[in-house]
């Protein structure tokens, strides 16, 4: 027997080459067609002659209708239930969302429509209707019959052509909801018809809130916006800039405006470079119109251009005519009330805007409790707007 080793040179290439010639010959093709053929026709004989919906998949069933139950309360309850169809009663309406009133204060007469300020908010305090959900959240709007948020939300009150020869104030008090035990302090000490402005950074704004609009209170939102000496004096997250592209802006305005609702219109928080700049402040004040909120001024600038922008995009408008607290202590405080009312005697109304510090809140609630008495009316912003 010749081993491969004793085999001539060549002969073993031969052979191999030979075997592999073999392989090719045969008809791997058909061989295949065949075999996905067979498992075709085995698929579809399976589905034709075997009733199985469930395709061969595990299944475990479970007996519903039995007489043991894993819960005592349960058992009790089922024992006593009878047997029979389910019905459902009458829908019982909801009172209120999150302590938000189910009606709210309605507008000055014919401004609001009665089947809207009946219904009940949101989570956010908005009424039906007057919402727009955004890819920021929340942010209101005026309603398909033509309600505004600003007609809506306003308190209800006497106005300047109503009011007679008797003199109005309003009383504006920023900077509530970044203390939550304070804003709610805030909330119980001051007169209903004080218009309060909650800041957009707070934790709790929704309680906050709510517990301010379900006491009466006017609401309104603080806008940050950039100040001349930007970012030294830096108002917080989402300011609007000057310089920015006014699509930037209105994003940052829509992630401010959807962190609470039930406000009837903004009040600016610092922003005199941005509202000096008809460039900048026109777009936001053009959405604003657009939206059917007020704006008002906190009187810092003599710059702004809010007054003729307003104007322009027929936007309920007011201009705070003196900051109360400047000095926050008790007598400078009641000596800048005393100019408050003076002003208004002279010329039939005036506002007066506050920060919400303990000392500006008490002084303002102590003040306000015989101010009917001495003659004046206290009302709220937006009986004081005009639009």
């Amino acid at each position: 027997m010749v081993s491969d080793l004793d085999a001539p040179l060549g002969r073993r290439k031969r052979r191999d080459v030979q075997a592999r010639q073999g392989l090719r010959r045969l008809p791997v093709g058909r061989l295949a067609l065949v075999g996905v053929a067979v498992l075709i026709g085995g698929v579809a004989l399976r589905v034709g002659l075997v009733d199985d919906p469930d395709g061969g998949r595990p299944v475990a069933e479970v007996a519903l209708n039995t007489t043991r139950t894993a819960n005592a309360v349960i058992g009790e309850n089922a024992a006593v239930a009878p047997a029979g169809p389910i019905t459902v009663g009458p829908e019982i309406p909801v009172t209120s969302v999150a302590g938000l009133p189910a009606s709210l204060p309605a507008a000055a007469a014919g401004a609001a429509e009665p089947e809207a300020v009946a219904a009940v908010p949101d989570a956010w305090g908005n009424l039906p209707g007057l919402v727009e959900e955004t890819p920021f959240g929340p942010v209101p709007r005026v309603s398909t019959s033509g309600q505004t948020p600003f007609a809506a939300y306003s308190r209800a009150s006497v106005t300047v052509a109503t009011a007679g020869a008797r003199p109005l104030v309003a009383i504006v008090v920023t900077g509530l909801g970044l203390n939550p035990a304070g804003s709610l302090e805030a909330v119980d000490a001051l007169p209903e018809a004080v218009t309060l402005a909650f800041a957009p950074y707070g934790k709790g704004l929704e309680r906050s809130v709510g517990a301010a609009r379900l006491d009466g209170h006017e609401i309104f939102l603080e806008v940050p916006l950039e100040p001349f000496d930007y970012p030294d004096n830096d108002p917080g997250p989402e300011t609007l800039l000057t310089g920015q592209a006014p699509r930037d802006n209105l994003e940052k305005l829509y992630k401010v405006m959807s962190v609470f609702g039930g406000y009837a219109g903004i009040v600016n928080h610092m922003g005199a470079r941005f509202t000096a700049s008809g460039t900048d402040f026109g777009p936001m004040m053009e959405e604003l119109g657009a939206r059917g909120l007020a704006y008002l001024d906190d009187g810092s600038s003599n710059r702004s251009l809010a007054p003729q922008l307003a104007q322009a995009n027929r936007v309920p408008f007011a201009r705070a005519d003196m900051m109360l607290d400047g000095n926050p202590a008790r007598a400078p405080i009641l000596e800048s009330l005393a100019r408050l009312e003076a002003k208004a005697r002279a010329e039939g109304h005036a506002i007066g805007i506050a920060t919400a510090l303990p000392v500006s809140v008490q002084t303002i609630a102590e003040w306000a409790r015989d101010l009917e008495a001495r003659g004046i009316l206290l009302v709220p912003a937006s009986a004081l707007m005009k639009s």
